[in-house]
């Protein structure tokens, strides 16, 4: 038998034999899940404490998971000697990164040090899965060819994209959790820590918009850089994307044009990347071009 045990997973269509161990890129990811993990508990302690402080821990433990995070997917990447978005592993942890990223950046902000604790169990939870050994695979050099370089985008951008929509997610739960203690009359340390809902809104508001033109970046680099006998407009993944578009675009809408607000717009938002999630992992498994079938 070979170093590291091998399993044949059928249903990842256009993916060779996954492995078991851990090379040194995913051994950074598993520590950098681990204080996602530690995250989470302090963020469980902060809630149940009810914010009383505006402390920086939680911060800290978030920006060193971030980094070695980071140093995960440099190491994959200049080992691959590509950008590390090939297979579900890969995209995964892209994505989990540009949330961890947006979510540091935002927490520089005047009363959005907390955002953190919304985003460290989506961050653990998800990291935690990303790690089965399954969703790490080679993936067999019959891609589809694109006319240009400019292909390498094209992945990237729309998982920067899908970051956005998750750091809108986040921002709609913490918008839930305001508006709940300020109907209840509870928690007065918690309202005057965490930032006012109308300030949360449009933080939900602009960070659609940035998912949104992120991804209509990306399907347009893919449709105009792709080989013209390649049936790009007919794949699965393809497909799915045009209908992750069209539900952000018809929120946007009813929250711009209809005065969609409040609850039902915070909602909306983090059922919207409920269902990115769903999508992201089915269609890449299903996808033809994105995932061709062993020859």
């Amino acid at each position: 038998m070979q170093r590291g045990f091998r399993l044949d997973w059928p249903a990842l269509r256009g993916l060779t034999k996954p492995q078991f161990a851990l090379d040194p890129a995913r051994q950074l990811f598993l520590f950098a899940v681990i204080v996602y993990g530690a995250s989470m508990l302090y963020s469980t302690f902060l809630w149940r404490r009810g914010f009383q402080r505006d402390n920086w821990i939680n911060f800290g433990l978030l920006a060193a998971a971030f980094v070695l995070h980071t140093l995960a997917m440099a190491k994959r990447g200049f080992t691959l000697h590509h950008c590390p978005v090939n297979n579900l592993y890969e995209a995964t942890t892209f994505v989990l990164w540009t949330i961890a990223a947006g979510s540091l950046a935002l927490a520089l902000l005047p009363k959005l040090r907390f955002l953190g604790v919304f985003t460290a169990p989506l961050l653990f939870c998800v990291g935690l899965f990303a790690l089965w050994p399954g969703l790490d695979a080679e993936y067999i050099d019959n891609k589809p060819n694109f006319a240009s370089d400019w292909f390498k985008l094209h992945v990237p951008v729309i998982l920067l994209g899908y970051g956005a929509f998750g750091l809108s997610a986040t921002a709609a739960s913490m918008f839930l959790t305001q508006e709940r203690n300020l109907k209840s009359h509870r928690a007065r340390a918690l309202f005057a820590i965490l930032p006012p809902i109308q300030r949360l809104e449009k933080i939900i508001t602009y960070t659609l918009f940035i998912g949104l033109a992120l991804l209509t970046a990306g399907v347009g680099i893919g449709a105009a850089f792709v080989e013209e006998d390649t049936a790009f407009w007919s794949d699965s993944k393809t497909i799915w994307s045009f209908l992750v578009w069209t539900l952000y675009c018809g929120l946007l809408v009813s929250h711009l044009k209809f005065d969609q607000r409040g609850r039902r717009y915070a909602w909306s938002a983090i059922v919207a990347f409920g269902f990115v999630i769903l999508t992201f992992w089915g269609t890449n498994l299903l996808s033809g071009i994105h995932n061709p079938p062993t020859p």
